[in-house]
């Protein structure tokens, strides 16, 4: 069996196009240049002598337009080579993209279904519903959710698994053939095999697997503890503003990556500073809850005593599910009292670690943005009115003024969990993140970047994949800001 090239036959058609879409890109690119640095500008509106509009366009406006129809062109390629790997299904054929392409179906199906249903119903989802307005916005969105897709779908995704080895696969390059496949198994490594002959295209869709699963989750906790702390703070003022922010500027006074490195540290683990920190930090999502529901249902006795004790209930043996692991003898005593059948799961030790520190390190920048919004907003009318209703602070922080601080929360929310993902990568890059044998897109790269020069294939991948979703993640704020200025 032949090893696979890039495009295969469905590269005889479409690369044609593809390399005649750049020549143009290119040259229009350069003429544009060229009419700029001469000092001709993009046409101007002239007004007709019925008072009518029309657009006098000149020759940088159809620069422009030929670059923005030679990238429509690329577009339409790639599209081209998704559609013709899922549809013909036969890598010799459709070649590694539209192998990989074939690979991916369940992220486009999940894509279509969901583009398809929210653009439908986008006048009724409120701020999600206006992203699909922005290009911007849809652009990052689809970044993020194909990334999202194929972590969901990572079983039927990957061909191999994230720490299969296959000795005689190293460092073999993209499309190469198994030398003795077993029946049933996938028979190429797609984008080819790292320096112990592990199949870089199933570690890059497991990487992703691995960031989404502690990012997101980290970011929203590290949300939890900055809106607690920072609402009351903000509101009330005083001495709770002032050692509460002492707090937090103390923390910010670390740079995050020696932050970040001291926690991860065998002498800090060993010391058990990050289970403690778990402890502390864990407790706010439910006291946020508690205070959340019991402010909104006061006035209603009955049900809000059974909200609150669901929350106690169902979080307090979440918590404690989540600071303690009976079977692991290293840690403190005091974090395997809990008993082991009512322990209904454990986090691996080296990801609680990471996790704590995500969130321990991002709760003061949290906490200084909602303090910022909490000052301006209550000095709103409607926070006024409220007072004279004679609402409870905490209603009036909870239910007043944090909703009409949610435009920029959810954009700073999108915005830190590309951060996250950054610093995440920058963990494993030195080691200092997951296990190592971990498929993280930081570990991989760091793997990879040692034959870089020679075989640039493991660390290219993952490095791309990470820079993707950053930039879906940026490209989401940046529509959501967009679409949110215009309420």
């Amino acid at each position: 069996m032949e090893p696979l090239s890039w495009s295969g036959e469905i590269g005889l058609l479409l690369n044609p196009i593809l390399l005649a879409a750049v020549v143009v890109f290119m040259a229009a690119f350069v003429v544009n240049i060229a009419l700029s640095l001469g000092g001709m500008r993009p046409g101007e509106m002239v007004i007709n002598a019925d008072h009518s509009l029309t657009l006098r366009r000149g020759p940088v406006d159809y620069s422009l337009m030929t670059m923005r129809y030679a990238v429509l062109v690329v577009l339409l390629v790639f599209i081209g080579h998704i559609i013709g790997g899922v549809v013909l299904n036969d890598p010799q054929r459709s070649g590694i993209i539209g192998a990989m392409a074939a690979r991916l179906t369940p992220v486009w199906i999940g894509l279509v279904v969901l583009f398809a249903l929210s653009i439908s119903f986008k006048r009724r989802l409120g701020l999600y519903g206006k992203l699909f307005d922005s290009p911007i916005g849809m652009t990052g969105f689809g970044l993020v959710m194909f990334w999202v897709f194929a972590a969901v779908f990572v079983q039927s995704i990957a061909p191999h698994g994230p720490i299969d080895v296959i000795s005689q696969m190293r460092n073999e390059l993209p499309g190469s053939v198994l030398p003795a496949p077993r029946e049933g198994q996938y028979v190429y490594y797609l984008l080819g095999g790292d320096n112990l002959g592990r199949c870089v295209f199933s570690r890059m869709i497991y990487g992703a697997f691995e960031v989404l699963k502690i990012a997101p989750l980290a970011t929203l906790f590290a949300f939890m503890v900055g809106i607690t702390l920072g609402v009351p703070a903000g509101y009330f003022g005083g001495k709770l503003d002032i050692g509460v922010t002492f707090l937090a500027n103390l923390v910010l006074a670390f740079p995050v990556i020696l932050l970040f490195y001291l926690l991860v540290t065998p002498e800090i683990v060993a010391a058990g500073i990050p289970n403690y920190l778990s402890m502390v930090l864990f407790l706010f999502p439910i006291l946020f809850l508690v205070i959340l529901f019991n402010s909104r249902y006061r006035t209603q006795p009955g049900l809000r005593n059974i909200i609150v004790a669901i929350c106690v209930g169902v979080g307090g043996i979440a918590y404690m599910s989540l600071i303690s692991d009976a079977s692991d003898p290293d840690l403190p005593r005091l974090f395997r009292l809990w008993p082991k059948a009512l322990d209904l799961f454990d986090v691996p030790g080296n990801l609680l670690i990471v996790f704590v520190s995500v969130v321990f390190v991002n709760s003061p920048t949290v906490f200084r943005i909602v303090r910022g919004m909490v000052l301006d907003i209550k000095t709103r009318d409607y926070v006024a009115a409220a007072q004279t209703r004679g609402e409870g602070p905490w209603y009036i922080m909870l239910w007043e003024i944090l909703p009409n601080a949610r435009g920029p929360l959810i954009v700073d929310f999108c915005l830190r969990i590309g951060y996250t993902t950054i610093l995440l990568g920058t963990l494993g890059f030195f080691g200092l993140g997951v296990s190592p044998e971990s498929p993280d897109w930081g570990s991989t790269i760091n793997e990879g970047r040692r034959l870089l020069t020679i075989y640039p294939h493991p660390a290219l991948p993952p490095a791309l994949a990470l820079m993707s979703l950053v930039l879906g993640l940026n490209l989401l704020a940046d529509g959501l800001r967009e679409e949110s200025l215009k309420d």
